[in-house]
């Protein structure tokens, strides 16, 4: 029987564990270029014996208008892809696996982060009720409300697919990464057109279930042309209020953009369960995980299924052993513990983290929790 521990196959990845460690932005990347710093941080999470069984990188802008925050790593210019592909060798000389998160904020952005400080773009111009991370001119860091977006043309659309493309591309061929996860979650741009929140446009990507889906859609097959879809995941996050998104009814949405995703034959299917970072379960906002699971097998998904939020030690030991998941992420804990599968392996011991070094800054609170000897 399988456990948090057993090796497995994510599409062509092996993986020598089921621990995951989930994207986390750090705002560590000067002017969008991932640093020797960040190749250390990953290496130090990338031990297969120690760290986790698959990395997925903190989430990458697919262009310039993608960016929402500042100091995050970009996909698109050929410095950037050289600072990745120094983090992607670091981490492959650990023995690890990593995947790049491919990224557009949509309208969580600011204009002051946008080329030529236009607005951010969205579905449909309603400004997100949440904030981002701005530099100021004294080189300290901030959050401010974002900017108010203006819709997106309808002619602007494949544009945006080409980028999700060409970044996947880029991740794979010229910076090292195995794979790469489509960020569908979180409120950020895919999420806004699939839910009715800021989703309020009259167009074929409005409206219904299949319209509102058809941008997820349209950038997974891209992605999947562009490189092979067994080295590609998606990252899904039903209910979570997590920048300023809502959806009508969630269930029908997600069960058939699941069994719409299962022919493209993904490697892997991440979702968050409840409110992300928060509550597993979200008042007012029932979902039935299950079900979902269950479309997407019908429909033909073979994909691993891995789940994230809440999880301790022992909750994914037995998602993997009941068989409800086949990876289990962890976020915020891979911040304090490079080594948490070793600790999860021994039983602890586990350490706390700093919060006030999450966002911005260099080695400390990122590069120097202590291991285990």
């Amino acid at each position: 029987m399988p456990n948090l521990f057993s090796p497995t196959r994510v599409g062509a990845i092996d993986v020598a564990n089921r621990v995951v460690m989930a994207p986390l932005t750090r705002n560590r990347a000067p002017g969008s270029v991932p640093t020797a710093l960040m190749a250390e941080y990953y290496a130090q999470r990338a031990d297969p014996d120690t760290g986790a069984g698959l990395i997925v990188s903190e989430a990458t802008a697919i262009s310039p208008q993608a960016q929402g925050y500042a100091d995050v790593p970009g996909l698109y210019g050929t410095e950037q892809l050289d600072g990745w592909k120094k983090v992607t060798q670091a981490v492959h000389a650990r023995g690890g696996k990593i995947v790049c998160q491919l990224w557009h904020v949509g309208r969580v952005s600011h204009h002051i982060l946008q080329p030529h400080n236009a607005d951010p773009v969205a579905p449909s111009a309603i400004r997100a009720n949440t904030k981002t991370y701005v530099i100021d001119k004294d080189g300290s860091g901030h959050f401010t409300p974002t900017s108010e977006p203006r819709a997106l043309h309808r002619h602007e659309i494949p544009l945006i697919v080409h980028d999700y493309a060409a970044a996947a591309r880029n991740a794979v061929k010229s910076a090292g990464f195995d794979g790469v996860e489509i960020h569908g979650a979180n409120g950020y741009l895919l999420d806004q057109f699939l839910k009715t929140g800021a989703n309020q446009r009259t167009d074929d990507y409005g409206g219904s279930i299949e319209n509102r889906a058809r941008l997820t859609l349209e950038v997974t097959r891209a992605v999947v042309d562009a490189i092979g879809a067994d080295r590609v995941g998606i990252r899904l996050s039903p209910v979570t209020p997590a920048n300023d998104i809502v959806d009508a009814d969630p269930q029908p949405l997600f069960d058939y953009l699941l069994r719409q995703l299962a022919p493209l034959g993904l490697a892997y299917v991440h979702v968050i369960e409840g409110a992300t970072g928060g509550p597993r379960e979200v008042e007012g906002r029932p979902f039935n995980y299950k079900k979902l699971k269950a479309a997407y097998q019908k429909a033909g998904g073979r994909g691993a299924w891995m789940v994230n939020n809440g999880y301790d030690p022992r909750l994914a030991q037995d998602a993997i052993a009941s068989g409800r998941a086949d990876l289990v992420a962890f976020g915020k804990a891979f911040i304090c513990m490079p080594d948490l599968t070793e600790r999860m392996r021994r039983g602890g011991p586990y350490q706390g983290l700093d919060k006030a070094t999450m966002y911005g800054g260099g080695a400390q609170g990122y590069t120097d929790y202590p291991a285990l000897d």
